[in-house]
């Protein structure tokens, strides 16, 4: 039995939804929360212990919703107020928590707080505005994360804003005091309203140097393929965002949380994780973190989880979550297979999801292995496929709609024209087919969490690394007197790990056995034992 005095979070498996491709109840193309509500049966029956919902709130949707315009509503693409709450009792009366995202360290310039500050109103500095060099040049080089300068001219100012992103997303201040108290009245508002936590979006950037100090450049001789894929990576934002003093402001966050019982917060932290409070100490910042280099690997080999694990290590009592996909990557089974990664890939990523130590985040669709799917040039909505094409098509991708039901048009995502389409790649893959299947990779995903619910030592326990030859991963979890291993074979051929002294439990993934102290291990396998 899981012990009563657990913070619920801790060990939970949270479920990304995107709600836009998630389910159309209404027939306009536009998943919804009424979509949402009609699944909750489905979300149940993975064991999962909470739904995190892609943001909410009205939106110009320069960004898909990472544009907020008015933080106390809903977006009228996804329902009402009511349909909201009656999702949220509906969750909750079967027994899943309810998280939001919220999107805090920028708004939408269609929000009336830039508006006010456009016309330099009460809320004129709300945002980091800062004046042309004399030449009418930016302020200074810092880079947005999407494209060119992070600076936007308003002649009515005569001034730059700072973006971080997309032109239309406006920094907002958190130095100034009313800035970051209407902020956090954010996140009190929706804590009132019964929301069980928040997942908060870029949470690394709310903070700016305000000496506007320009970022450093990584040095030539330490550039890899990542830093050349994107010019902003070409520089360490070391003053835009990352700044040490954020895990103080995090703080602040945190205590606003906590005085609401049972709630729970965690951020995105996209970049420089050990500056700005993703991986800090227990007692600071926020409850959980998660960070990039697990959702932007794209060798499977055993060191990408290992040095993930080595730099948590190094801040005591941290609590991370751990990701490998999410709305803005490509898919875990395409990044890491290809084109045609074999079903046992899948389960093999979701048995190590569901056995590594931290909150386990699942996008959807996840369980069901889906791959990325294609996306033709005029089918792209994502901003960033748009500034980048032909060298990627962005993030549509993985922002496809489920597929429900491989009989029904849209893969019964529902009966209108979706926003994006279904993906013919995911038909074979569709949930019906698969609840049907005991050997499925939806199958294989219900196994793990049933698996990680029921033992402490799974959800709970502290993690160790062992020395294996690669391709092999193996760790313990260790929780009170309890003990296990967890060994993967990271590789499509054969592998084998000798000097095996624990006893074999049903929780094998793929073609492992034990014979002797050799452990044998198929493609892609897993296999799992105590001592």
């Amino acid at each position: 039995m899981m012990p009563v005095d657990v913070p619920w979070w801790r060990g939970a498996v949270i479920y990304q939804i995107y709600i836009r491709s998630f389910c159309d109840s209404n027939g306009d193309g536009q998943g919804d929360l009424p979509g949402v509500l009609s699944k909750l049966d489905y979300l149940a029956s993975l064991g999962i212990d909470a739904i995190w919902l892609s943001p909410i709130h009205p939106s110009p949707n320069r960004d898909w919703g990472y544009d907020v315009s008015d933080y106390e509503g809903i977006h009228p693409d996804y329902g009402t107020q009511a349909d909201f709450d009656r999702l949220q009792a509906e969750a909750h009366r079967r027994g899943l928590k309810l998280i939001t995202d919220e999107v805090l360290a920028h708004t939408s310039d269609e929000h009336a707080w830039f508006l006010d500050s456009l016309k330099k109103g009460e809320k004129s500095d709300w945002y980091v505005w800062a004046d042309p060099q004399i030449d009418g040049t930016v302020p200074n080089n810092w880079l947005s994360a999407f494209a060119g300068a992070a600076w936007a001219y308003q002649p009515s100012r005569r001034q730059y804003y700072h973006h971080k992103f997309l032109r239309q997303q406006p920094k907002l201040n958190w130095r100034t005091p009313e800035a970051k108290a209407a902020a956090l009245g954010v996140l009190d508002h929706w804590l009132k309203r019964g929301v069980d936590g928040f997942r908060l979006d870029v949470a690394n950037a709310y903070l700016h140097d305000p000496t506007l100090t320009d970022n450093p450049p990584v040095p030539m001789e330490q550039r890899t393929g990542h830093n050349w894929a994107h010019a902003p990576n070409l520089q360490f934002h070391y003053h835009d965002s990352n700044l040490p003093e954020e895990i103080a402001v995090l703080d602040e966050v945190r205590r606003t949380v906590d005085a609401y019982p049972g709630r729970f917060v965690m951020g995105e932290f996209s970049e420089e994780p050990e500056r700005c409070g993703c991986s800090a100490a227990a007692d600071k910042g926020l409850h959980s973190g998660y960070s990039f280099p697990l959702l932007e690997a794209r060798k499977l080999e055993p060191g990408f989880i290992v040095r993930h694990f080595a730099m948590l290590a190094r801040h005591e009592g941290h609590w991370p979550s751990i990701a490998f996909s999410n709305h803005d990557v490509v898919r875990t089974l395409t990044r890491f297979g290809g084109r045609n990664a074999p079903r046992g890939l899948a389960k093999l990523m979701l048995a190590l999801l569901f056995t590594l130590k931290g909150t386990a985040l699942i996008y959807q669709g996840e369980e069901l292995g889906l791959p990325q799917a294609d996306i033709r040039r005029d089918q792209i909505r994502d901003p960033v496929g748009d500034l980048y094409y032909p060298y990627t098509f962005g993030r549509d991708g993985c922002r496809t709609p489920m597929p429900w039901n491989s009989n029904l048009p849209n893969l019964g995502f529902g009966g209108g024209t979706p926003w994006l389409p279904a993906s013919p790649l995911h038909k074979p893959l569709a949930a019906d087919l698969q609840e049907a299947d005991d050997h499925s990779t939806l199958a294989t995903a219900k196994k793990f969490i049933e698996a990680r619910k029921t033992n402490p030592v799974l959800r709970l326990g502290d993690i160790a690394f062992l020395d294996a030859p690669s391709p092999i991963l193996a760790f313990t979890r260790t929780h009170k007197d309890e003990r296990a291993i967890c060994v993967f074979n990271m590789s499509g051929e054969e592998a084998r790990y000798d000097g095996v002294t624990a006893k074999t439990v049903d929780l094998a993934c793929g073609d492992a056995r034990l014979e002797g102290e050799t452990l044998r291990l198929g493609p892609y396998a897993a296999w799992f034992g105590v001592f």
